[in-house]
């Protein structure tokens, strides 16, 4: 009996559709690189962290790069924000309408004007001359000296000052009394102190200090009164770290000069300190005998505080700017590092990536999944980044002695960006898995 060869076998056992792709009626239509019918993103997800598991050491340390640099970019941003909001608020607490006369052109920069010109007489006529745009004016002459309370001692700065310093300066005290009129024209030796002072020569900052004498390079001084602690200045130095003197004892008695530090003017508004600037500059130009062109001949500067801020935002913003550049390029060395890792996983797992498509998974299957786990790799060193980045900036911040402003814009962006070197240096080794011929993929050793 003759058998009919296209007859089908009962019982015949058929390898899956899965096995080798669609079955016979299906075999015209089914095309190995058509990604339409391959795995669902969640089978991919699943895969890609099956492989990121199977090596739980070398992941880590390829998302270490991304966890540094992601980190790095938050807390710099965030101190740096923080830094410029500490700077604002310590400025802006000395009030919106004060002027800083200084020694000195700023304008010109390699002058040397041969010390300072300000004096006790340039003080004394802003003050008299201009009432109509000018409230108080408070002469300053600083510098550092040792002083001593018993067997204690310590370097501070001492203040020679006038008693409108506590008005224009915002500088009340908190027991006692400021200096007086007749403090300086008498050249007492009074003292007010500031609480960093008493904790260091008292060893406790609560104490009372009134009445007591402190030696001011050798000099007896009787203590009569106690700043306000104000805490840290825009600058970061301790504003509390201060003896206030009148300014003749200070320029006869302490220093040994006659020329002042610098002039505190404040003015009547903020819509008066243009007017009051020119006035100044005008008076001082007479009193010194300035001759034209002006103002670079000039041998003073006058500032307001909204120079002074813009000045200091600039420069904070400047450094701010840098170290996030410095955090970036580390962002993008931890991408080179993904981009490396993916290849030799590539590599290793050659003869994986055969085995999978000639069991049916398609060349997108694949390069989903390779670029899965290089995204996963990335978003995951970027979350721990961000949450080390808010820790360490806050820890930074809180030592220093200002509060860091984390900024949601910049989490945000800090997360797309991570997303994005995990896409940007994982898609070369993901397409290069993807291309790979099954049958020599098989054979590789």
């Amino acid at each position: 009996m003759k058998l009919n060869t296209f007859e089908p076998i009962e019982n015949e056992i058929l390898p899956p559709a899965s096995l080798f792709g669609p079955g016979p009626a299906e075999e015209e239509e089914w095309n190995p690189d058509d990604s339409s019918g391959g795995m669902s993103f969640v089978d991919s997800l699943r895969v890609a962290w099956r492989g990121l598991t199977n090596n739980k050491m070398r992941t880590g340390l390829t998302m270490l790069g991304i966890i540094i640099g992601v980190a790095a970019v938050i807390a710099m941003v965030s101190m740096g924000q923080g830094a410029s909001q500490s700077v604002a608020k310590s400025i802006n607490s000395l009030g919106t309408n004060l002027l800083t006369v200084t020694s000195g052109n700023n304008r010109i920069r390699g002058v040397d004007n041969g010390g300072s010109k300000l004096s006790l007489q340039d003080a004394a006529a802003i003050g008299s001359r201009f009432k109509s745009t000018i409230t108080a004016v408070a002469p300053e002459a600083r510098g550092s000296a040792q002083v001593k309370m018993g067997n204690e001692d310590a370097n501070t700065q001492i203040m020679g000052t006038s008693p409108s310093y506590s008005q224009v300066d915002n500088a009340p005290v908190t027991s006692g009394r400021f200096i007086t009129d007749q403090d300086v024209s008498g050249r007492s030796k009074v003292a007010v102190v500031g609480t960093t002072v008493v904790q260091n020569l008292l060893g406790d900052a609560t104490l009372n200090p009134i009445g007591k004498t402190i030696a001011i390079n050798r000099i007896p001084f009787n203590i009569i009164g106690v700043l306000k602690s104000r805490g840290a200045g825009a600058f970061g130095q301790d504003q509390d770290d201060v003896v206030i003197i009148p300014v003749t004892t200070a320029l006869r008695r302490v220093f040994n000069r006659t020329n002042l530090s610098s002039i505190d003017v404040e003015a009547t508004s903020p819509a008066a300190m243009d007017l009051a600037t020119e006035q100044i500059s005008d008076l001082l130009r007479q009193q010194h005998h300035l001759l034209p062109p002006f103002p670079d001949n000039d041998d003073f500067t006058v500032r307001s505080q909204a120079s002074i801020l813009q000045a200091s935002q600039s420069v904070t913003g400047t450094l701010t700017a840098l170290l996030a550049g410095v955090a970036i390029v580390s962002l993008v060395v931890g991408g080179i590092g993904v981009m490396n890792i993916m290849l030799v996983s590539v590599t290793e797992r050659t003869r994986e990536i055969g085995l999978r498509k000639a069991v049916g998974a398609t060349s997108g299957d694949v390069l989903m999944q390779f670029l899965m786990e290089s995204l996963a790799m990335a978003l995951m060193g970027g979350a721990i980044g961000i949450l080390a980045g808010i820790g360490g900036s806050a820890i930074v911040a809180m030592k220093m002695g200002w509060a860091p402003v984390v900024q949601p814009m910049i989490v945000l962006l800090a997360a797309l960006v991570s997303g994005g070197i995990g896409v940007v240096f994982g898609i070369y080794p993901a397409a290069k898995a993807a291309n790979q011929n099954p049958i020599e993929a098989l054979r590789y050793e």
